[in-house]
């Protein structure tokens, strides 16, 4: 019989197949494509066995692996960014305050006499934090929650455990010097309760390895922020307001004066705002007590350029007089929205007090008011403020015997506030009966004031301390 007779009758051809015992078992139809082998099954076709694709896997187990893949590839990033976001901020507060000279033992001997400072007191009636508590309130001290940067330290926004919003104050140096600072500081605040100071809640051991103080935190910012800042455009501080403002601010440095404290470092970015704009006087890291049976206290110069008392600067000599002249330029502040300083203005108006005074000699107060505060439309608006001007040229004087002290200066605010209804201690200078007496001098040395009888000189602040 020839293959052609063969092919035409037919034939039946078997063959082992391993793969088809395996896909018959499971249900399916063993059968070939053009390149291997296929089990026919019900829902679809396979490679081997009904149910499994080439690898081995079904599809719904291969979802849960990817799925289970994915979720642990994205807990893994998760957790790499956070660890490394923590590292870098730890590496980026040791960075900035190991060149200043910080101690981390807490058995330092500058501790130690911090620890002796103290006295033997346990707290001073302020409560103790420990430094890991402060730390995660401030996320290990993270850049993105400072506050701000004082004379002695840097301040902090935190979270504590009870929910309290504060402001964390971390010193720049744990030697002996500022241990004792950071105790008389303790000392000093946890005596002094006044409304219009900001609070201290409490501070770190004195066994710690940082000296932090922590204070009430003041949400509104800062009156130079409003005034001349990043929040004047959205809300307009108002004539009462700034009023207001200016009382509170006398009343909460009177009562330093009375207490024989002196801040030392009076503006307008230390006079804190609530949401009620109310003032919090802050930064106590420049305050210092004087001596009962002495009538100054010589140290080197510190303040902010622009506020600086020129006899101070020039002698040395800090006395209470030095925050009424402070104070002086933060009135004129108040009237005209222009900061203390302001290099683009013309070289002999840099200085807002040497613009103030040069104005006031020559009746030109107007020319430097705020337009917003309706001082041409509203004359009660224009008479408080030209009374305003008037006491602040007296706090400006040169000679610091000149300047009113902090009492009589509350209380002829008040005079001004209340309209004549409160009676004021002293009797302002009125400027303008002196029009045709003032000369100006338009060089060195500085202009005379119109109170010529007293033969007072006003000198330009020097801004460099």
């Amino acid at each position: 019989m020839s293959y052609i007779d063969v092919l035409k009758m037919g034939f039946v051809l078997n063959w082992t197949a391993p793969d088809c015992e395996h896909c018959e078992r499971s249900g399916g139809r063993c059968g070939f494509d053009n390149y291997q082998f296929i089990c026919f099954c019900k829902d679809k076709s396979y490679l081997k066995i009904c149910g499994d694709d080439h690898d081995g896997l079904s599809t719904w187990k291969k979802i849960l692996v990817i799925g289970l893949a994915s979720v642990f590839g994205v807990l893994a990033v998760i957790l790499a960014i956070y660890f490394y976001r923590r590292k870098k901020n730890i590496g980026y507060a040791k960075s900035h305050v190991q060149p200043r000279s910080i101690s981390t033992d807490p058995s330092s001997k500058d501790l130690e006499r911090g620890s002796q400072y103290f006295g033997g007191s346990q707290n001073f009636g302020v409560q103790h934090f420990t430094y890991s508590e402060l730390e995660e309130a401030t996320n290990y001290f993270d850049p993105t929650k400072e506050l701000g940067e004082g004379g002695f330290g840097t301040v902090y926004f935190g979270k504590l455990y009870d929910g309290r919003s504060v402001a964390v104050k971390r010193l720049y140096e744990n030697n002996y010097k500022r241990v004792e600072q950071f105790m008389n500081e303790v000392k000093l605040l946890a005596g002094l309760v006044h409304p219009n100071l900001v609070s201290l809640y409490g501070c770190t051991s004195r066994h710690s390895r940082e000296l932090l103080l922590v204070y009430e935190y003041v949400s509104n910012g800062t009156v130079a922020d409003h005034l001349h800042g990043k929040q004047k455009k959205h809300a307009k501080l108002t004539w009462p307001i700034r009023m207001n403002i200016a009382v509170e601010t006398a009343s909460a440095l009177k009562y330093l004066h009375i207490s024989d404290i002196i801040h030392r470092d009076i503006k307008t970015n230390n006079i804190l705002l609530d949401a009620h704009f109310r003032v919090k006087v802050a930064d106590f890291g420049l305050s210092r007590l004087f001596p009962y049976d002495q009538t100054h206290v010589s140290t080197a110069p510190q303040g902010t350029p622009g506020y600086v008392d020129p006899d101070y600067h020039q002698c040395y000599q800090l006395t209470d007089k030095s925050d009424v002249y402070s104070f002086g330029v933060v009135m004129i502040e108040l009237i005209s929205s222009l900061p203390a300083v302001d290099i683009t203005r013309h070289r002999h108006e840099i200085n807002l007090a040497n613009m103030a005074i040069n104005r006031i000699q020559n009746q030109s107060l107007h020319e430097i008011v705020d337009p917003t505060l309706g001082y041409e439309s509203d004359p009660k608006v224009k008479k408080m403020i030209n009374a305003i001007g008037e006491l602040a040229f007296q706090c400006l004087s040169s000679s610091k015997d000149m300047r009113p002290c902090m009492d009589d200066v509350l209380e002829t605010l008040l005079d001004i506030q209340s309209d004549g209804k409160h009676k004021s201690k002293p009797e302002v200078l009125d400027i303008s009966s002196l029009a045709d007496d003032v000369v100006l001098l338009n060089h060195d040395p500085p202009p005379l004031s119109p109170d010529s009888n007293l033969g007072s000189n006003y000198t330009t602040p020097n801004t460099s301390g």
